[in-house]
């Protein structure tokens, strides 16, 4: 088969393609055929060396077929996704015309969104459901406040957290986004300068919870920007991944705020099982236009290194899809 594998760590050049033996699924396993992917700002820190060595074909989603299920679960060609179980960490992912996934991490879905439209929903719209309702447990009426509501989860949680009936404060630093968040369902777009929770306060915005994509160097702000007893999840390191300097929960963190943080490699697992999240339902509302979330720009398999460089530039503006074959 086909596949993009990190010949060694470093920039996107580093991404090569190789011809490997095809998977074969083991007990417990899922063989799909990958139709086309999604890109997450995982894979760059899976490439560059950051996460250490890992799987040599990175990738942590995709859409497809199935070849083989050797429980006999799934049928050959039926339609699914698949997202973590390990993928491009302890096993190889989603950058190949073949993978083998954790049967816990398989999903059948009946649409008839295209390949590429598919692969823009599996990694953003589970992670984004499961940060606003299992930790936030957002609320229709509720104020939250989407930190980092331009990129691609971003934008998932905007879609969701309106959807859900939730007053929906988007955060960008590009003035110029203003209109596409609003367009998602965003009721404002605040321009992200640090300090979120002086300009909530001076416009006396109270808010119920704050989705902080940003991470690490935004928490402390975060904490600060909801009411008291109210509740901050953290979803992800657009601001980078360097640990909270010097964080003292005595001084750092509200008395009563409640702070959590979800991470999208737990999905499938034991007791973040994929059944608890309702992919379907979430696939169901992009295909009927509920939510706009059609991928930004769809790449073609060879073109994996220019993919990464405009993800690394933080040029994609969205979703990034690849399509296979």
């Amino acid at each position: 088969m086909r596949a993009i594998v990190i010949s060694r760590h470093g920039g996107p050049e580093v991404l090569i393609p190789a011809d490997l033996p095809d998977p074969v699924a083991a007990d417990g396993e899922v063989l799909i055929r990958v139709r086309a992917f999604g890109l997450n700002h995982a894979e760059l820190y899976m490439r560059d060396g950051s996460w250490g060595d890992l799987a040599p074909v990175p990738g942590i989603e995709c859409a497809g077929t199935v070849e083989s299920d050797p429980a006999g679960r799934l049928a050959p060609g039926t339609r699914v996704v698949a997202l973590m179980g390990g993928l491009g960490r302890t096993r190889n992912g989603s950058y190949a015309e073949l993978v083998t996934v954790p049967a816990t991490n398989v999903v059948p879905v009946d649409t008839t969104l295209s390949w590429p439209d598919l692969a823009a929903l599996p990694e953003v719209y589970a992670t984004a459901w499961s940060g606003l309702r299992t930790c936030l447990d957002l609320a229709r009426g509720e104020t939250v406040v989407i930190r980092g509501a331009t990129s691609s989860l971003g934008q998932a949680a905007v879609n969701i957290a309106a959807d859900l009936g939730a007053t929906v404060l988007a955060t960008t630093r590009t003035p110029a986004r203003r209109d596409l968040l609003l367009g998602l369902g965003a009721h404002r777009v605040l321009l992200d300068d640090g300090d979120l929770a002086a300009q909530v306060a001076s416009a006396g915005i109270t808010v119920d919870a704050v989705a902080d994509l940003v991470g690490n160097s935004a928490l402390r702000d975060s904490l600060r920007t909801v009411r008291p007893r109210g509740r901050v999840c953290q979803l992800g390191f657009l601001g980078g991944q360097a640990p909270v300097r010097d964080f003292n929960p005595i001084a750092d963190l509200p008395t009563g705020v409640h702070l959590s943080f979800f991470g999208s490699f737990m999905l499938g697992t034991e007791h973040f099982g994929l059944h608890d999240v309702p992919l379907a339902a979430l696939i169901a509302k992009a295909e009927a236009g509920a939510y706009q979330a059609r991928p930004r720009r769809v790449f073609a398999f060879d073109d994996i290194v220019d993919a990464h460089r405009v993800m690394e530039a933080n040029q994609a503006g969205g979703k990034l899809v690849v399509a296979v074959g």
